[in-house]
C-alpha cells in the first residue's frame, strides 16, 4: 500500500509539473524570495571598496545575481553571496567578504544565515578565501584588530552616516 501512495504521489508531482501548475503555486514564494534578494542587494551595493573610491556595484563585485535567498523556516532565511574580485589576485578579497558579513549582520533586520563566496573561477586563492570568510571565529578575531575594524568602519559605513 505504502509503495502504491509513493508512486501516486510521485505521478500527481509528475503531472503537475508537466502542466505548470507547480509553477503558480509555487510564484507566492519565489517573488518573496526574489524581493529578499533585492533586500540583501540593497544593503551590500553601498560597501566600499577598499582601496578605491567606489562602492562594491560600481566596480561590480557584486550585483543582484550574485545573491540568492533561500527559505529556511518560518522567517529564516539562507543567505548566499557569490562575490566577484576585481582581479584574480585580488589582495583584498577577504577584506571584501569580511565587510559583506559585517553589513549583512548589522543591517538585515530578518533572521538569517549567510554564505558567501569568491565566484568560482574569479579568483587564484578562491577555496582558501572562502574558508576564512565563513569561519566565525576568524571573523570576530579579525573585528578584534583595530586596524582592521576601521577599514570595515570606512567601508560599511555609507557617507550619510
Amino acid at each position: 500500500m505504502e509503495a502504491v501512495l509513493s508512486l501516486v504521489s510521485l505521478t500527481v508531482t509528475k503531472v503537475l509539473q508537466f502542466s505548470g501548475l507547480t509553477d503558480n503555486w509555487n510564484a507566492p514564494r519565489t517573488k518573496k524570495m526574489e524581493e529578499k534578494a533585492l533586500e540583501v542587494y540593497d544593503v551590500i551595493k553601498s560597501i566600499r571598496d577598499p582601496e578605491k573610491p567606489n562602492t562594491l556595484e560600481e566596480l561590480e563585485v557584486v550585483t543582484e545575481k550574485c545573491v540568492e535567498v533561500q527559505e529556511l523556516g518560518e522567517d529564516e532565511y539562507l543567505i548566499i553571496i557569490r562575490f566577484s574580485p576585481t582581479v584574480p589576485h585580488c589582495s583584498l578579497a577577504t577584506l571584501i567578504g569580511l565587510c559583506l558579513q559585517v553589513k549583512l549582520q548589522r543591517c538585515l533586520p530578518f533572521k538569517h544565515k549567510l554564505e558567501i563566496y569568491i565566484s568560482e573561477g574569479t579568483h587564484s586563492t578562491e577555496e582558501d578565501i572562502n574558508k576564512q570568510i565563513n569561519d566565525k571565529e576568524r571573523v570576530a578575531a579579525a573585528m578584534e584588530n583595530p586596524n582592521l575594524r576601521e577599514i570595515v568602519e570606512q567601508c560599511v559605513t555609507e557617507p550619510d552616516d
